[in-house]
C-alpha cells in the first residue's frame, strides 16, 4: 500500500490519516467506557429495576455474546458495501441502542436493549481495524493500532470515573444517555471525512453459522451463569451438553457452507491460528483480572465498587501511554516479539495479584495493574498487527471481525470461568453478590475467600501462559524479510493474497 503522502489525489479523497485515526479512536473509546461504566451500575440497576442476579449478568455477557456472534459477519458487510460505511452504521446502531438502555422499565428490556447496543458495538469494533489497514501503509499499522489502543484505555479509565461520578450522583441510566451526543459527535466527524478506499466484493452472510454457534455459546453460557449464581441441580449439564453440540454443528456447518463465518481457510495462512488463538487465551485470562480486583477490594478490603475502581486507573494509564510505543516497536521488529513479550509482562502481574492477602498494601494492587497495563501495551497492537498483516487487502474486514470473534470469545468465558473458580469457597450467590457490590464479606470468611481469589489468579495466568506459547510458536515461522522503507518488516514472509486463501481451502 503507498503512502498517502505519495498520493495527493488520495489525501483528497481520504483526508488525512491522523484525523483518520482520531475518529476510529473515538469509536472504540465508547464501546471501552461500556465495558468497565456498566460494571459499576449493576448494583443501582438491580435495585432500580428489581431484576436478579443472574439476570443482571446477562446485561454484561448479553452485549458481548452479540458482538462475538456478529463480528465476522459485519466485517463482512464491511468488505461488500464498505467499511466507512458499516463503521458509521455501527454508531447509528449503538446510539439507538444506548438510548433505549437508558429508557428500559425491567430486566428484559435492559437486556434487549444491550444486545441491540452490542450489534451496532460489532459494526464498530469490527470494522474499526479495517479502516485503519485501508488507511495507513504495512510498515505504519502497529503504530496505528497502538494510538486505538489508547482510545481503548481511556475509555476505561473515563468508564470507572464517570461511572462513579454518574451512578452517586445522578442516575444509572445517565451511563447510557452521554453515548448518545458523543455518539452524534463521532458521527458528525465520520461521515464528512471518512472515505472508502478498499476494493468492494460480494459476498454472503452465514446464516447457519451465526445461528449454531449463537445458539451453542447461549446454553454454554447460560449453564456457566447458573452455575455462578446457584447450586448445581442437573439442568446446567443438559445445556452445556447442548451448547457443546451445537458449536461441534457450528464446526461442521463452516466446512460446507460457501461463505462461511470462520474461513477455516484462513487458519492455514502462517502464524494466523496462533495470533488468533492467542488473543483469545489472552482475553479468558485477563478480561477477568477486573472483576477479580474489583471482588477483593470490595469484598476482602471493604472498598465502595468507586475507590475500589480508581485503584485500577494507574494501570490503564500507563497501559494508554506505551501502546502506541508498542505499536511502534511492532512496526520495526516485527508483531512476535512485542505481543510475546507483554504476554510474560501480563502473567507477572497476575503472579503479583495473587500474593494480595486481607492486609496487603493498597500499593501492591496499583504495582499489579501499571504492570498489567505494559504488558497490554506490548500484545494489543502488536498481535493486532500480525493478523493483518498477513490478511490481503480485500479480506481486511473478515480478518478484523475474526480477530474480534476470538477475543470476544475469551472474554465472553473468561467472567464466568473466574466467578466459578472464585467462588468455591463460599457460596456462590454472596461470590456474586460481592462482584456486584451488594455486600462484603465478615471478617471470619475473608481469608477464605482470599484463598478463592488467589485461585481465580493462578488460573487466569495458566490461560495467559498458553497465549504466551502460541505467540512464541511464530518465532518458527519467521524468515528474513525485506525491511526498507515502504516495505514490511520481520514478518513479511508471511504476507499472502486472496488468491492465497482460495489455494488453502
Amino acid at each position: 500500500m503507498v503512502e498517502l503522502q505519495e498520493r495527493p489525489d488520495a489525501d483528497r479523497l481520504t483526508t488525512r490519516p491522523s484525523l483518520v485515526l482520531l475518529i476510529v479512536v473515538i469509536g472504540v473509546l465508547m464501546a471501552a467506557v461500556d465495558t468497565t461504566i456498566v460494571v459499576l451500575a449493576l448494583p443501582a440497576m438491580e435495585r432500580s429495576l428489581h431484576i436478579s442476579l443472574s439476570s443482571v449478568i446477562w446485561v454484561i455477557v448479553g452485549y458481548l455474546l452479540v458482538i462475538t456472534v456478529t463480528a465476522t459477519q459485519v466485517g463482512r458487510l464491511g468488505d461488500m458495501f464498505g467499511r466507512v460505511r458499516m463503521y458509521e452504521a455501527g454508531f447509528l446502531v449503538f446510539i439507538l441502542g444506548s438510548a433505549l438502555c437508558a429508557l428500559a422499565n425491567n430486566g428484559a428490556t435492559i437486556i434487549a436493549f444491550r444486545l441491540l447496543q452490542g450489534l451496532g458495538g460489532a459494526f464498530i469494533t469490527a470494522n474499526s481495524g479495517a479502516v485503519l489497514a485501508d488507511n495507513f501503509p504495512p510498515e505504519r499499522r502497529g503504530r496505528a493500532y497502538g494510538f486505538n489502543a489508547v482510545g481503548w484505555n481511556v475509555g476505561a479509565i473515563l468508564g470507572i470515573l464517570l461511572g462513579g461520578l454518574i451512578i452517586t450522583y445522578i442516575s444509572w441510566r445517565w451511563i447510557f444517555w452521554i453515548n448518545v451526543p458523543t455518539g452524534i459527535f463521532a458521527l458528525a466527524l465520520a461521515v464528512p471525512y471518512l472515505h472508502d478506499r478498499g476494493e468492494r466484493e460480494r459476498q454472503r452472510i452465514d446464516w447457519p453459522g451465526m445461528i449454531t454457534l449463537g445458539v451453542g455459546l447461549f446454553f454454554i453460557l447460560w449453564a456457566m451463569v447458573k452455575l455462578s449464581t446457584s447450586n448445581f441441580n442437573g439442568g446446567e449439564e443438559v445445556s452445556l451438553a447442548v451448547g457443546l453440540f451445537f458449536v461441534i454443528v457450528f464446526v461442521f456447518v463452516e466446512r460446507t457452507v460457501k461463505s462461511p463465518m470462520v474461513n477455516l481457510s484462513m487458519f492455514k495462512i502462517p502464524t494466523m491460528p496462533s495470533a488468533l488463538l492467542a488473543s483469545m487465551f489472552q482475553a479468558i485470562g485477563t478480561f477477568a483480572v477486573l472483576f477479580l480486583v474489583i471482588m477483593y477490594l470490595q469484598g476482602v478490603r471493604g472498598l465502595t465498587p468507586l475507590h475500589a475502581s480508581l485503584l485500577l486507573v494507574p494501570g490503564y494509564l500507563i497501559g494508554g501511554l506505551f501502546a502506541p510505543i508498542g505499536g511502534r516497536l511492532a512496526d520495526r521488529i516485527g508483531p512476535v516479539i512485542p505481543a510475546t513479550a507483554g504476554l510474560m509482562v501480563q502473567i507477572a502481574a497476575l503472579a503479583i495479584y495473587a500474593q494480595l492477602g486481607p492486609h496487603s498494601s493498597f500499593i501492591v494492587v496499583v504495582v499489579a495493574a501499571t504492570v498489567n497495563g505494559i504488558g497490554s501495551a506490548g500484545f494489543y497492537p502488536a498481535n493486532t498487527t500480525a493478523v493483518m498483516a498477513v490478511s490481503p487487502g480485500r479480506a481486511f474486514g473478515i480478518a478484523s471481525g475474526l480477530l474480534r470473534t476470538f477475543s470476544n470469545v475469551g472474554m465472553v468465558f473468561s467472567f464466568a470461568v473466574a466467578v466459578l473458580v472464585a467462588a468455591r469457597s463460599i457460596s456462590k450467590r454472596t461470590a456474586f453478590q460481592i462482584f456486584v457490590g451488594t455486600t462484603s464479606l465478615p471478617h471470619r470468611l475473608t481469608v477464605t475467600f482470599g484463598n478463592g481469589l488467589h485461585a481465580a489468579f493462578y488460573s487466569s495466568m495458566s490461560f495467559l501462559v498458553i497465549a504466551a506459547v502460541l505467540s512464541a510458536t511464530r518465532f518458527l515461522r519467521r524468515r528474513p524479510g525485506p525491511t526498507s522503507p515502504g516495505q514490511a518488516g520481520p514478518d513479511s514472509e508471511d504476507q499472502v493474497t486472496t488468491a492465497d486463501i482460495g489455494a488453502a481451502g
